[in-house]
């Protein structure tokens, strides 16, 4: 669920520049009541590029209000004023927040009636604190800088509509984003970058190359729908994911897009885990045949209650358990670049980077805990495989634990088996140190059956992603009742490893997008050669045609242009096309058996004979050069 509340010892465990930027959201939301008095607000956290604080308001605002409320937190900075902690009760709290005290300058008529719902999500062993910054109070766990003269360099970004705590049948609220850094420098600098990341939008880019379209009317918000271009470039991942695979030993599996309900209320997706991420369940009323007759007639038809699949692993937990299984059948590696279909909210969709049909790079290693260093290095090494052959130079292990305080209870996240989670932990924190992998541990963000790992990705423009994620599994094996016979005979439960190196389809072709700004290296380009001919004579149609031909035969997606443009109009076609290489030919190069070579973005190579030029391209492909 969006905004879900942080423990006191993640709390602590914020940087500075999440302290900082937390400290930023106060002041944003006590420029605000000053302006506007009214306003109630709920949630105000740090995010990855800034921050955030969500209100409801009867002033719209908008863009505009931006340097109105920048120059009352301005005033506020220069005041210095300190943030206080003060430890309160809960009736305490509960009074203050019917004055409509939290999150205001004063006491108010209406009560802070978001505060008080926050209220009631406190745990009873837990503390409550207020942050008071002058004359305005909030209910908050902190931690904060010590003064707001310690906020830095920040600017307000954009204004959105939420629902409060991401849920639709809740009141829609004005969230106001914005980010801070320690200084005006870093601030110019991430604009600088921010600027950079709109020339190369991978929506703007998708559209300009006929890559993707998305049609809300009539397929729905979220499921894109991939041209022929795009279509090509979803077939060469595919294929360099198969190539390796294969190499490291994986075999291939194919599955269903729905599955019974018992199938996830057996992995414990279901009823509550993972509900909200799911598409509403379809009910059929289907006749059940007799099991293991055929010449019987169906029973009466029984409803039964079909979901489409948020994930892979259930099914190929199903394909685990669908023979018997011996140690010496482990490792099994079962691959698959599965479709899954999720229900993220409307308001979270953005492009095909969030999306709600999305094709994974998936694959779940059984294996036993004796193989599982081994097995859990070599993804690890697959990932940096890929990271050089894409020219990703920076990125980091986000390696998510658990907190062992919910395990049980109401407030449970995880899988209450604490040895396991201690093991599995241990297993995961050696191969990272042992592989000199960079890593960072993060508390309580594990997945519901193991620890993961997400692996954050910077662009050639310094942009962040999360790209993929590696994730132990020591708990759905054994709803499932999955065995393998061991060496003595008896009969144990294997390790799974989730993992997706090239994440889905969607979200890493919009990284790729913006990595190459569409300039993208021969062998993942869309239309990876273009001929383009001086003149329309049939013997130059003729010598273009066969440079295609013979380009095609090697699988190379090759075209002709043979438009009546001047050259210079077909270049600059070929160039605004993103095409990766083009092969001028004109009547001396005909009669030599040459070609002119041009790459895209880099203007003339030069001529050379057509044979070389030829060989060279279907190598550049093959060993899929940068």
């Amino acid at each position: 669920m969006e905004n879900e509340r942080k423990s006191p010892d993640d709390r602590q465990k914020m940087t500075d520049l999440e302290r900082l930027r937390h400290s930023c959201a106060h002041v944003l939301a006590s420029a605000i009541v000053k302006l506007w008095p009214d306003a109630q607000f709920a949630a105000g956290p740090p995010v990855e590029n800034g921050f955030y604080y969500d209100v409801e308001l009867s002033h719209r605002i908008t863009p505009e209000d931006f340097p109105r409320i920048e120059e009352e937190m301005k005033r506020l900075v220069k005041a210095n004023l300190p943030f206080e902690r003060v430890v309160v009760t809960r009736d305490q709290a509960l009074t203050d927040a019917q004055k409509g005290r939290l999150a205001a300058l004063a006491d108010r008529p209406s009560p802070s009636k978001f505060k008080l719902d926050i209220l009631q999500g406190i745990p009873e062993n837990e503390p409550i604190s207020y942050y008071k910054s002058g004359e305005f109070i909030d209910l908050c766990a902190g931690p904060h800088v010590m003064r707001t003269g310690n906020v830095g360099a920040f600017k307000l970004t954009t204004v959105a509509s939420a629902y409060y705590k991401g849920d639709e049948r809740n009141p829609q609220l004005q969230r106001i984003y914005g980010t801070a850094f320690k200084n005006k420098t870093q601030l110019d600098e991430y604009f600088k970058m921010l600027e950079e990341a709109k020339k190369r939008d991978h929506r703007k880019i998708g559209a300009e190359m006929g890559l993707f379209a998305l049609d809300a009317e009539f397929v729905g918000p979220g499921l894109p729908m991939w041209l022929p271009k795009g279509g090509a470039m979803l077939e060469e991942l595919e294929k360099l994911a198969k190539e390796t695979e294969f190499a490291a030993g994986y075999v291939r599996v194919k599955t269903p897009h729905i599955a019974r309900e018992k199938m996830y209320l057996t992995s414990g997706h279901l009823p509550i885990l993972y509900a909200d991420s799911m598409f509403p369940p379809m009910d059929l009323a289907e006749d059940e045949p007799h099991q293991g007759d055929a010449s019987k007639e169906p029973r009466h038809p029984a409803v039964n209650r079909y979901y489409l699949k948020a994930m892979n692993c259930p099914h190929h937990h199903r394909i685990f358990a669908a023979e018997p299984r011996s140690y010496l059948d482990l490792p099994l590696r079962l691959a698959e670049y599965g479709t899954c279909y999720r229900y993220e909210q409307s308001g979270e969709l953005f492009g095909i980077m969030r999306v709600r049909s999305l094709n994974m790079n998936d694959a779940h290693i059984y294996c036993t805990e004796e193989q599982f260093a081994a097995e859990f290095n070599a993804v690890n090494e697959m990932y940096i495989k890929y990271f050089k052959i894409f020219g990703i130079e920076k990125y980091v292990m986000r390696f998510s634990t658990h907190d062992p305080s919910r395990l049980t209870g109401d407030n449970a996240k995880f899988v209450n088996e604490p040895e396991l989670w201690k093991k599995t932990e241990d297993l995961v924190r050696k191969v990272l140190i042992e592989s000199k992998i960079p890593y960072v541990e993060v508390p309580n963000e594990a997945a519901f059956y193991g620890p993961k790992i997400d692996v954050q990705v910077w662009s050639v423009i310094g942009r962040e992603f999360t790209l993929a994620t590696n994730q132990v599994d020591f708990a759905v094996p054994a709803r499932f009742g999955l065995k393998y016979r061991d060496r003595d005979n008896s009969e144990k439960t294997p390790l799974c490893i989730h993992r997706a190196p090239l994440g889905t389809h969607e979200r890493f072709i919009g990284f790729l997008i913006e990595h190459y700004a569409g300039n993208f290296p021969l062998w993942l380009a869309p239309e990876q050669v273009r001929v383009l001919t001086i003149g329309d004579e049939a013997p130059l149609v003729d010598y273009a045609n066969a440079i295609v031909a013979e380009l095609r035969a090697g699988f190379v997606r090759a075209t002709a242009d043979f438009s009546t443009n001047m050259i210079n109009g077909k270049i600059l076609d070929a160039e605004k096309a993103r095409v990766h290489t083009m092969l001028v030919v004109g009547p001396r190069d005909m009669q030599s058996g040459a070609v002119s070579l041009r790459i895209h973005g880099k203007g003339n190579v030069g001529a050379r004979p057509k044979a070389d030029a030829v060989a060279d391209i279907l190598a550049a492909i093959r060993e899929r050069r940068a």
